[in-house]
């Protein structure tokens, strides 16, 4: 009668409407884009739902949030970029990353993928979604370039 937890993940890979999203994790986004307390957050699938991992402090990097992404685990980040315009005007950009290494397990994708549109359209207000399976792919000169 015991469920393995594979077993559990396997059907259908969590049907992206059984992905409970944690309240923490909309109140530190609004948090985020209203009080601009945090530079970034890392979120992970914990069981049945999305819990926030770590908070980035606003005088945290670009490079400070790319070391803390795992390499071989998939995890959903916000960074809040603040940039300059080519008409000099100073402005902030709230980017969605779906963070999906090709080294991280196939199941793990699934259920980071199938679960990607449900937990984003909790989260108002972000203005860039970046897709990436290598750090290279979210180089912060792609932050940059998008961000414009």
């Amino acid at each position: 009668m015991g469920t393995d937890v594979n077993d559990l993940i396997d059907k259908k890979a969590n049907a992206a409407s059984g992905m409970a999203v944690e309240d923490e994790c909309k109140l530190k986004f609004l948090e985020l884009k209203s009080k601009r307390n945090y530079r970034f957050i890392i979120f992970r699938i914990d069981g049945q739902q999305v819990v926030v991992e770590k908070l980035g402090n606003k005088d945290e990097t670009y490079d400070d949030f790319s070391a803390s992404l795992p390499a071989d685990e998939c995890r959903y980040a916000v960074f809040d970029l603040d940039f300059t315009t080519n008409e000099n005007c100073q402005k902030s950009k709230i980017f969605f990353i779906a963070w999906s290494p090709d080294s991280s397990r196939v199941r793990m994708k699934m259920v980071y993928a199938s679960s990607k549109d449900r937990f984003k359209r909790e989260l108002d207000g972000i203005q860039v979604e970046l897709q990436a399976t290598d750090p290279s792919e979210m180089s912060f000169d792609i932050i940059q370039s998008r961000a414009l």
